[in-house]
């Protein structure tokens, strides 16, 4: 087996199992497919170890994986949870996962090094990071060759970095004292530098493709004191109430719409794509091909208002991720109630 990256011995392993990083096996309630799975071939008790990142939208999206596994006959292990996109991804290249959600974005940038973004063509290792189908093409071949992960197909969403604004603040006057409807970073970027107040997180302050090269690619330039650092959590209750008028966000996440918030166009295709897909080692993959089969056609009816609907059950409402995997999974035919 070829193995080019992050490659643990198996000490090293036990190691992260015992600090938390690799998560302890987690209960899988029994399951019945649905008529949605009637077509695929049951898996005959095969064993499968599912992981997942520890934050909402991966654990409802491992969740997802276990209970449909379980539910074809599987013998699932669901370690869903693991600290750290490093951490989840490298328990897939020593073999001590099979199957993970994965973004496209997240894969070519970090996992395969390829960290040096220009800002104005947002290209990275010679691939368009704005162009969904061309980094999702780069980042299937790359990983098959280099890792044996096999991509199952993307769905339609975009967990991406976004900047949002309140929907009631979005008439701001411009430069020139005219007043414009913000929709896009654009728009944002054309206000006078003492209305342009940001909320962001440290990392993102930080990282290649994000604070640093959205300054170049939209010509912001604002003072330092227009940009207040805090937690990624925080971020959304803040926006627009005296810390900030803009704050990044992520796309998908259910806070978004809870906190009357408007995302803004990226207009110049500067931020990455991050689009999920199932990602499985191939040696599973080539004994079980129906698992990628199943989870295409689950994927294609993820959209990003699905998974800001979903996120927002856990984040905002309070409910337990697993509850709200699998009652989307019986609301969608993938399994029985």
């Amino acid at each position: 087996m070829r193995r080019t990256k992050l490659l643990l011995t198996g000490a090293l392993v036990a190691v992260l199992a015992a600090c938390g990083l690799e998560p302890a096996s987690q209960s899988v309630p029994d399951v019945q497919g649905g008529p949605e799975l009637a077509e695929f071939d049951n898996l005959g008790e095969a064993p499968i170890v599912t992981t997942s990142k520890d934050f909402t939208e991966q654990l409802i999206l491992g969740k997802m994986l276990s209970l449909v596994l379980k539910a074809k006959g599987a013998d699932v292990a669901d370690h869903t949870n693991t600290k750290g996109s490093v951490n989840a991804r490298e328990t897939i290249l020593n073999g001590s996962s099979d199957i993970a959600w994965e973004y496209t974005g997240t894969a070519w940038l970090v996992y395969m090094g390829h960290s040096d973004v220009d800002p104005k063509t947002s290209e990275a290792g010679g691939v368009k990071i704005s162009d969904p189908e061309a980094l999702y093409e780069a980042v299937k071949k790359a990983d098959l060759k280099d890792n044996d992960v096999v991509w199952g197909d993307p769905a339609p969403f975009n967990n991406t970095y976004a900047m949002a604004i309140k929907e009631d603040q979005a008439k701001q006057k411009d430069a020139n004292g005219k007043t414009i409807d913000v929709k896009s970073l654009s728009d944002l970027a054309k206000l006078p530098p003492d209305k342009q107040t940001y909320c962001l997180e440290n990392e993102f302050e930080n990282r290649p493709d994000g604070w640093p090269g959205m300054q170049q690619a939209y010509d912001i330039d604002v003072p330092k004191d227009n940009v207040t650092i805090m937690d990624t959590g925080v971020i959304y209750s803040r926006i627009g109430g005296g810390s900030c008028l803009a704050g990044e966000v992520f796309d998908t996440d259910g806070r978004i719409p809870a906190n009357g918030l408007r995302t803004l166009e990226d207009d110049k295709g500067y931020f990455p794509i991050y689009e999920p897909a199932v990602t499985i080692r191939e040696e599973i993959h080539k004994k079980h091909p129906q698992i990628v089969q199943m989870f295409n056609k689950l994927g294609s009816k993820l959209s990003t208002e699905t998974m800001r609907r979903l996120n927002a059950e856990v984040d905002v409402d309070g409910r337990d991720p697993l509850d709200v995997a699998r009652e989307w999974l019986v609301d969608e035919g993938f399994l029985k109630n």
